[in-house]
C-alpha cells in the first residue's frame, strides 16, 4: 500500500444483466465512484474492465479489488464446461447416476436427466475402504495410471478422484491424485474429500464434479481478468467473492471452484447485513430485484443463514457452505406472454441484458416487467441506463397492448398493471418460502431490498406481507457490488463423525475443531491479504438416530461438553419442529468450522456521499409525473432526487425518489426517512393491506 493507493477499495458484481462497481475513493467528489454498465456475457472480464473505465478508476492506484462473478454459476447452467472424467471405487461408477430415490418430473412417465459426466468418462479402479477407515482392498496404482492415459485420449480436460468412503479414510484418494498429477501434468485435478469430507456418496461425488466441471472455466476467466488488470498496473491479489458470503484470493479460487457457485446472490446478502444491523435491523429478509431473477435470503441476528444443500438443477446437489438464497425468475428483464391457456404469465424466460427490454431500444420485442414499470410512469424513460436507441412510452405501450391487452380485454395501462400484480405475487411467494415456510413471521422482520429494480416492488411486497418496515440502502443498484467491499476473507471446513453422542469421545471433537480452525488460519496467511483479526465460528450437524434430517447448531466459543451439544439440539430441534424426543438417541454427523479473516470496517456514510444535498426535503422534488399505485389508479407524484436530500430528510408518500442505480416507489400513505448513513427507512402502515 502507498500514499495512492490508501483507501481506495473497489468491489465489483457481474449481474446477468448489469456490471456494477463501487469504488471508495477519498479523493472523489463525496468519496465514492460508481459505475454500471452492460454485462458482456461472452467475456465477463470485459465488463469489469469497461466499469474502472466508467467510473475513472485506474486499476493501478487501487489499493483492493473484489470481484462476485457468475461465471461458474452461469457455466453449470448453461452446461459449458470442461470434458470430464472421473476415477472412482470399482463398482461405484454410476453413483452419480443413480443419485437419490428422486426423478425429474414428479408425475408422468417422461423426465430427462444427464449427469455432468457422462458414463464412457466415469472409469473404475480396484481399491476399498469400509465406512471406519479400514483399507479393505489396496490402490490399484496401474489401474489408476491406465484409467489417465484413457481419459486423456477421451479428450478430457480435468479429472475428479471420487472413491468410497474417502471422508473416513484419505490415503487412496490422495495417492491417486498425485499419480494423476504425475502422468498428466496439464490436468485440473480434484479429490472429492478436499473439496468436501462428508459422508453420503452421491452428494460428495456431485460436488467434486461440478468442481472439476468448472474449474478449467474459472481458471482461465480469472486469469484473463488477471492479466487486464495487470496492464492497467494492479500489483495487489484480487479477492473473489464466494458463495458462503466470504472471499478468497484468487490464486486460490480456481482450486475450490465450486465455492464461488452463488457468489454474486451471497455479496447482496452479506451487504444487507453489514447495513440492516448498522440501521436498527438486526433482523431483515433480503430482496435482491436485479434484471434477470430475484433473490431472497434471511438475516437473523445479524448473521446470513448458512446451509449446504443446493440444488442448482435436478440431478446437481451441491454440498459446500453458502448464503440461504431462494431464487425465482422474476427480474426487471422478465418476460411477461399469454400462455396456450389464455392466462398471464411472467418469467422465468428473461431478455437478458441481449436485447433486454423494449425500452433499452437494443431490440427487444417481448414485453418485460421494466416495460410495464415504464409505462405506469414508475421509471422516467430519459433516465434509464445503457439504452442504445431510445424508445418511447407510447411505442412500449402499444407493444403491451397487443401482446397482453388485446388477448385479456384489458388497456395497454390494465395490461401492465396486471403484468406487475402477477410479479409481485411470485416475489411475495418467494418471501415467504424464506420465512413462513421456515417457521418466521415476516412481520417480525424488515424488508431489505435493493437490485436495480427491488425498489421498484419493496413497499407493495411489504404492504401484501404486512411487513412493517422497509429498508433502502443508499446504493440499492450497486448493493451486491458494496456486499464485495465489506465482506471478510473465509474458509470453511467439515469433516464426519456420524456417532451417537451416547458413544462419542468428546476429545476427537475437540481435536477436529482445533485442526480445521489451524487449516483456515493457515490459508488466510499464506493469502497475504491484510486482515484486522481471524476468529472462527463452529457448529455442528445433528440427528435423531433413524431421521433423516440434519439440523446445523451453532456452537459458542469454546470446547463444546456432550451435555451442550445434547441440550443446543434439543432447542434446535424444537425451535424447528415444536416437538420433543427425548427418548430418540441425538447423533452428531458433521463438525463444521467457518474461518473468517475480519477486514476493515467499511464507514456506510461514505457510501451515501453527495455534494448535491439541499436545504430541505422539498428541494430535492425535480419534477412531478402521473404514476400508477394499486388502489388508486393514477396520482400525480412528486419526484425526489436521492443525492439531494437532506440528512434526516423525511416525507410521505406518494412519492418516487430517482438515483443513478435505482428508481423508489412509495405508495401513498407510506412515510419515509433518511437515516444517518443514508438509508431510506419506509414505514408501511401496515393495517392498510389492500
Amino acid at each position: 500500500m502507498n500514499g495512492t493507493t490508501a483507501g481506495r477499495l473497489v468491489g465489483v458484481d457481474v449481474g446477468g444483466t448489469f456490471t456494477d462497481l463501487v469504488c471508495l475513493d477519498p479523493s472523489a467528489p463525496g468519496g465514492i465512484r460508481l459505475a454500471k454498465v452492460p454485462t458482456t456475457v461472452a467475456n465477463q472480464a470485459d465488463g469489469v474492465l469497461a466499469a474502472l473505465a466508467a467510473a475513472g478508476v485506474e486499476a493501478g492506484q487501487v489499493e483492493q479489488i473484489v470481484h462476485g462473478t457468475t461465471t461458474t454459476t452461469n457455466a453449470l447452467l448453461e452446461r459449458k464446461v470442461a470434458r470430464t472424467g472421473l476415477i472412482t471405487t470399482r463398482g461405484f461408477r454410476d453413483v452419480l447416476e443413480l443419485g437419490r430415490r428422486t426423478r425429474p418430473t414428479s408425475y408422468g412417465l417422461t423426465g430427462r436427466f444427464e449427469p455432468l459426466i457422462p458414463r464412457e468418462l466415469r472409469l473404475e479402479v480396484a481399491e476399498r475402504v469400509d465406512a471406519d477407515g479400514e483399507v479393505l482392498v489396496p490402490l490399484d496404482e496401474a489401474g489408476v495410471l491406465a484409467a489417465v492415459e484413457a481419459l486423456r485420449t477421451l479428450g478430457c480436460e480435468s479429472v475428479v478422484v471420487h472413491f468410497l468412503h474417502s471422508y473416513a479414510n484419505r490415503a487412496h484418494e490422495r495417492r491417486a491424485v498425485e499419480l494423476v498429477r504425475q502422468a498428466w501434468p496439464e490436468a485440473a485435478v480434484t479429490a472429492g474429500s478436499e473439496i468436501l469430507s462428508e459422508f453420503r456418496e452421491y452428494e460428495r461425488g456431485t460436488t467434486a464434479a461440478v468442481n472439476a466441471a468448472v474449474q478449467p472455466v474459472l481458471r482461465r476467466y480469472l486469469d484473463r481478468l488477471a492479466g487486464g488488470l495487470a496492464q492497467q498496473g494492479y500489483a495487489r491479489e484480487l479477492l473473489v467473492m464466494q458463495g458462503n458470503g466470504g472471499t478468497v484470493a484468487a490464486g486460490l479460487a480456481a482450486d475450490q471452484a465450486v465455492n464461488t457457485v452463488m457468489s454474486g446472490p451471497a455479496s447482496g446478502v452479506i451487504a444487507a447485513a453489514y447495513t440492516a444491523t448498522a440501521a436498527g435491523f438486526p433482523n431483515a429478509i433480503t430482496y435482491d430485484m436485479g434484471g434477470t431473477s430475484s433473490d431472497v435470503g434471511l438475516i437473523l441476528d445479524g448473521l446470513p443463514r448458512i446451509h449446504a444443500e443446493l440444488d442448482l438443477e435436478y440431478g446437481m446437489p451441491i454440498h459446500v457452505p453458502m448464503v440461504d438464497v431462494h431464487t425465482i425468475g422474476a427480474g426487471g428483464g422478465s418476460i411477461a406472454r399469454i400462455d396456450e391457456a389464455g392466462l398471464l404469465r411472467v418469467g422465468p424466460e428473461s431478455a437478458g441484458a441481449t436485447p433486454g427490454p423494449i425500452c433499452y431500444g437494443r431490440g427487444g420485442t417481448e414485453p418485460t416487467i421494466t416495460d410495464a414499470n415504464l409505462v405506469l410512469g414508475r421509471l422516467d424513460p430519459d433516465k434509464l441506463l445503457a439504452v442504445d436507441h431510445p424508445v418511447t412510452v407510447d411505442d412500449v405501450a402499444a407493444v403491451i397492448q397487443a401482446r397482453i391487452g388485446d388477448p385479456l380485454g384489458l388497456s395497454a395501462e390494465q395490461a401492465a398493471a396486471a403484468i406487475l400484480q402477477i410479479a409481485n405475487d411470485k416475489m411475495a411467494g418467494a418471501v415467504r418460502m424464506v420465512s413462513l415456510a421456515r417457521g418466521h413471521d415476516p412481520r417480525d422482520f424488515a424488508l431489505f431490498a435493493f437490485g436495480g429494480a427491488g425498489p421498484l416492488h419493496a413497499t407493495a411486497l411489504a404492504r401484501e406481507l404486512a411487513i412493517p418496515h422497509v429498508v433502502l440502502p443508499a446504493r440499492p443498484g450497486i448493493t451486491n457490488a458494496i456486499g464485495c467491499v465489506v465482506a471478510d476473507l473465509r474458509h470453511d471446513y467439515v469433516n464426519t463423525l456420524n456417532t451417537p453422542l451416547s458413544t462419542l469421545d468428546i476429545a476427537d471433537v475437540h481435536r477436529l475443531f482445533r485442526e480445521q480452525e489451524a487449516a483456515g488460519r493457515a490459508t488466510i496467511e499464506a493469502e497475504a491479504v491484510e486482515v484486522e483479526r481471524i476468529e472462527a465460528r463452529r457448529s455442528v450437524d445433528m440427528q435423531f438416530q433413524g431421521q433423516s434430517h440434519i439440523l446445523s447448531v451453532a456452537l459458542e466459543h469454546g470446547e463444546p461438553s456432550l451435555e451442550s451439544l445434547e441440550q443446543r439440539f434439543a432447542a434446535a430441534y424444537w425451535e424447528r419442529f415444536a416437538v420433543e424426543l427425548p427418548e430418540i438417541r441425538p447423533v452428531l454427523v458433521n463438525l463444521h468450522t467457518a474461518v473468517l479473516g475480519k477486514r476493515r470496517p467499511v464507514p456506510l456514510a461514505a457510501l451515501a456521499g453527495s455534494d448535491e444535498r439541499q436545504a430541505t426535503a422539498e428541494a430535492a422534488i425535480i419534477g412531478r409525473r402521473s404514476v400508477w399505485f394499486e388502489g388508486t389508479g393514477r396520482v400525480d407524484t412528486p419526484v425526489y432526487r436521492r443525492e439531494r436530500l437532506p440528512e434526516e430528510a423525511a416525507f410521505a408518500g406518494p412519492a418516487i425518489v430517482a438515483q443513478f442505480d435505482a428508481t423508489t416507489v412509495i405508495e401513498p400513505g407510506q412515510s419515509a426517512r433518511l437515516d444517518r448513513d443514508g438509508n431510506l427507512l419506509v414505514t408501511v402502515r401496515v393495517g392498510e393491506v389492500r
